[in-house]
């Protein structure tokens, strides 16, 4: 828990047993403290901060850590409980930790857990917001710990999430892509107020911080009710689906089991609607273990390390032609049909915002937009990973999906904006090659369309691939039983956030039609 001078110093931190509860259940934190005292506040972050519990004089220790936290968890022992009130709201709440010698600008670091509505409430909301905790145990790297991008297989839930990913200094609100304005080549390298408090670089692709938190805010800011679940929820509680008018992905949504999409895809059947302001969505097959506090990706390396190849349980891209389930089928659009944008190294600048194909639709009411006009570009929704699919142009002139590559049939293209995957020549200094020595584009060619790259003439390669050479982010939707509509990109909040009038008209008009909210 030692820091530098100058730099952030956390003495007590710590994490919740679950990732999500219901009121009635036992909420347990466990800690490991330098200091022999605390005091806690539970406080519900909306709208407005709202303290609905607090714990003075707990008694701290400070707990060795095994071998492998990553994988393993950190194995503390509970330092409190509390017993969850009927009367606390669903939401996303985070533990806060005070100790008496504080420093006031102290970063702090809380633990977190996201309130569930009971099923048998009868104000239970209809809108349920997904939070993408499995992309959060992904990107983990709380002290050094190993995450599924820094040499690890298995990731924990047991144990706290790094600086940034929850909550940041004021003004510390970097993304990925570089912002909209003129581009800078040199944006990602300039992150020293991330160095200076000690931040966790990977907080900029995962976390409640960057992209649920603006989402849930607005929400509330606009009446709408939203009830809260966890990735992995979908799997170990599908009831949480339920009698729902729509639910929502937002932001960063990358890591889905076979029991997630199989909940998922029943209840859009059943005539479910679901939005995903998501990209780079439902990409990375991944296995729970341990009641769902255990994740399990050999992500690259799958086809030959991964024990379980060949089961449902296996992991690696749904993508892949060995899995014959590609992500599409669900959302609609897939990473390997889009890539990255104003991330750097070969990709797109890119304007940050979408081409409208087909202003007429229902989702522009009251927007005013006309064919070939930009959208989002303002605030810059189209950056960082973007979800495609493979696109055709009619006599008319306007895209659509050829539906070979998944895509529903009925799938409408109501905006595009450029994307490309990373070449092995294109991958900044921080990514290191992919198994077998690929970028993103040259794995996708393996795993998609069984082409090895690297022994395969470029004659017979071209034809089989060209598709994916040039992505997009595309915005659309298909019904197939309930309705569903994505972004196909990451970034969409950022308008949210912006209030960017017509981003926010048209996420009005998406709530209103499919949650009726």
């Amino acid at each position: 828990m030692d820091s530098p001078a100058n730099m952030l110093r956390v003495a007590v931190e710590g994490y919740a047993s679950a990732h999500s509860y219901e009121p009635g259940d036992t909420l347990s934190v466990h800690c490991s403290s330098e200091v022999p005292r605390f005091d806690v506040e539970i406080v519900r972050c909306g709208r407005e901060r709202e303290v609905v519990w607090g714990g003075n004089g707990i008694t701290g220790e400070e707990h060795a850590l095994p071998d492998d936290p990553g994988q393993h968890g950190c194995g503390w022992p509970v330092s409190f409980e509390v017993e969850i009130p009927e009367e606390w709201r669903p939401g996303y709440y985070e533990v806060v930790f005070s100790w008496e010698g504080k420093d006031p600008d102290e970063l702090s670091l809380p633990a977190f857990f996201f309130l569930r509505a009971p099923r048998a409430s009868a104000s239970r909301p209809s809108i349920l917001l997904v939070a993408s905790t499995a992309t959060y145990m992904a990107y983990n790297d709380w002290n050094h710990s190993k995450s599924l991008y820094t040499g690890g297989v298995r990731v924990s839930s047991q144990r706290p999430l790094p600086p940034g990913f929850l909550t940041r200094p004021p003004g510390v609100e970097l993304q990925v892509a570089a912002p909209v304005g003129e581009y800078d080549p040199e944006y990602e390298l300039k992150r020293s107020a991330f160095e200076e408090h000690r931040l966790s670089g990977w907080c900029l692709g995962a976390g409640f911080f960057q992209w649920e938190r603006p989402f849930a805010e607005w929400c509330e800011e606009e009446g709408i009710e939203l009830d809260y679940a966890v990735s992995t929820d979908l799997e170990f509680r599908p009831e949480v689906l339920e009698d729902r008018s729509l639910v929502v992905s937002v932001g960063h949504d990358e890591y889905w089991s076979w029991g997630m999409r199989d909940n998922m895809e029943a209840y859009i059947a059943a005539g479910g609607n679901a939005m995903f302001l998501s990209g780079n969505a439902v990409y990375w097959q991944v296995r729970f273990e341990d009641e769902g506090r255990t994740m399990v990706s050999y992500k690259y390396a799958a086809p030959r390390l991964d024990p379980e190849a060949g089961t449902e349980r296996q992991t690696g891209i749904w993508s892949d032609f060995a899995v014959g389930r590609p992500e599409n089928e669900l959302t609609g659009v897939s990473f390997t049909h889009g890539g990255y944008v104003r991330a750097g190294y070969g990709v797109p600048h890119g304007s940050g915002g979408y081409t409208v194909w087909r202003p007429e639709h229902w989702i522009f009411e009251g927007t005013d937009l006309r064919y070939g006009d930009l959208l989002g570009n303002e605030h810059g929704v189209v950056g960082f990973e973007a979800d495609g699919c493979e696109l055709g142009f009619g006599e008319d002139g306007l895209p659509y999906a050829t539906n070979r590559d998944g895509t529903p049939e009925g799938f409408e293209v109501l905006g595009t904006s450029p994307a490309r995957l990373w070449t092995l020549d294109d991958l900044p200094p921080t990514a290191p090659p992919v198994e077998g020595g690929y970028g993103d584009m040259e794995y996708t060619q393996w795993r998609v369309f069984d082409v090895d790259p690297g022994n395969t003439p470029q004659s017979e390669l071209e034809p089989r691939v060209r598709h994916i050479a040039h992505g997009n982010a595309v915005m659309g939707m298909y019904t197939k039983g309930g309705t569903v509509f994505t972004s196909g990109c990451t970034d969409w909040t950022c308008g949210i956030e912006g209030r960017d009038p017509v981003i926010v008209q048209i996420t009005r008009n998406l709530i209103r039609r499919l949650g009726g909210a």
